[in-house]
């Protein structure tokens, strides 16, 4: 059995974080979840931007979808990634099916120019979810104010929804609450709930990178905060879907929404580049992964390290960072902007590397 084998067999989903045409027609994607343990995969603006800037494979596409009239950027490049998340979700669909429905998602995100307004958000959630129309696929809310009432309302119409850009415990009380509240009034209306999945998408190492630069080089805190932020974030996991709350729905049929560990490669070079796989392993949580911290893991990660039921150490490790001038509040909120900000500059590169192409298939045509 090889190492991400064993990964798995500690209760952990391995997802690939990233995704591209290049490796859809390669036979890559295929072949990490065949040979990878891989059973399941993300995307967002950043990931898009990257695969169709610097690759010619969505040329074709661009002229095909010009031919027939398209010419809106936004709608050329729904059609592009949209193309891209229907083959992974078909690539996909067996291990949903062999899991009863508990695996085998690839996500695909809402814009994130919407990312601090609800109606427009679940609006453009729908319309994706409808395009798709496949049940192994989640569409991305961030964790944003905003997106709180999104994920509520999208999962009372029944939409898996990942929520991503995630940094806090407190934000992911809410994010619970509202995905607990749409399933609540799935149930009151007589709907099913048995075939709606969520992930709760917390990343990891940026919160680290933040918490590093606060603290003193010779702290022996460095590269332990983000650790210890998701191992409280795990136990919240661990209490909320066994409450009472909880258990009424569990009873008709519900699943919990597992935690995802997101930006797990590793920042810093001095620690290990599979930090946040070894250290974050428990049961029922989802890890995805850059390419390159998967082959790292294949190579010399051990799966024997487990999230511990208790919190307390990690709740020391938080004092001691609080006390020695980390404001993890103040460092959540930070972050949480800074991503839908970053996200922002990705889909504007994104649309206009797309009008690009399109400016030059018309010239050439």
């Amino acid at each position: 059995m090889n190492r991400l084998d064993q990964l798995h067999d500690a209760g952990v989903s391995i997802w690939l974080d990233t995704l591209s045409r290049e490796l859809l027609d390669s036979g890559a994607f295929a072949a990490l979840i065949a040979d990878c343990a891989v059973t399941g995969a993300t995307s967002n603006p950043t990931i898009f931007a990257k695969a169709i800037t610097a690759s010619d494979a969505y040329e074709d596409q661009i002229r095909a979808e010009l031919a027939s009239g398209v010419r809106d950027t936004q709608e050329l490049f729904f059609a592009l990634a949209l193309a891209d998340v229907g083959r992974a979700a078909q690539l996909l669909r067996p291990t949903y099916d062999a899991s009863d429905g508990g695996d085998g998602f690839i996500s695909f995100e809402c814009t994130p120019d919407l990312a601090d307004d609800t109606a427009a958000t679940v609006e453009q959630a729908l319309m994706l979810w409808e395009r798709l129309a496949r049940p192994n696929v989640m569409i991305k809310v961030p964790a944003t104010e905003a997106g709180i009432g999104a994920i509520e309302e999208l999962t009372a119409r029944g939409v898996n929804v990942n929520v991503t850009l995630l940094f806090s415990v407190e934000r992911y009380e809410q994010v619970i609450d509202a995905y607990v509240a749409g399933l609540e009034r799935r149930v009151s209306r007589g709907q099913p709930v048995d075939a709606i999945a969520s992930v709760a998408s917390f990343f990891v190492s940026r919160v680290d990178t933040k918490a590093d630069a606060l603290l003193r080089a010779d702290s022996s805190l460095r590269g332990r905060v983000a650790v210890a932020s998701a191992h409280r974030a795990y136990g919240r996991f661990r209490e909320r879907f066994a409450d009472e709350r909880w258990r009424a729905l569990a009873a008709a049929g519900a699943r919990p929404q597992r935690p995802l560990w997101a930006s797990t490669a590793t920042k810093d070079p001095g620690y290990s580049d599979v930090l946040y796989v070894e250290e974050l392993i428990a049961p029922g949580v989802v890890n995805t992964m850059p390419e390159a911290t998967l082959r790292a893991f294949a190579a010399h990660g051990e799966a024997s390290r487990v999230l511990s039921e208790s919190i307390t150490a990690a709740e020391e490790i938080l004092r001691d960072a609080e006390r020695a001038g980390v404001d993890l509040a103040g460092v959540t909120a930070q972050l949480e902007r800074e991503g839908v900000q970053s996200f922002c500059a990705s889909y504007r590169q994104l649309l206009e590397r797309i009008q690009t192409k399109t400016n030059a298939s018309i010239l050439t045509t």
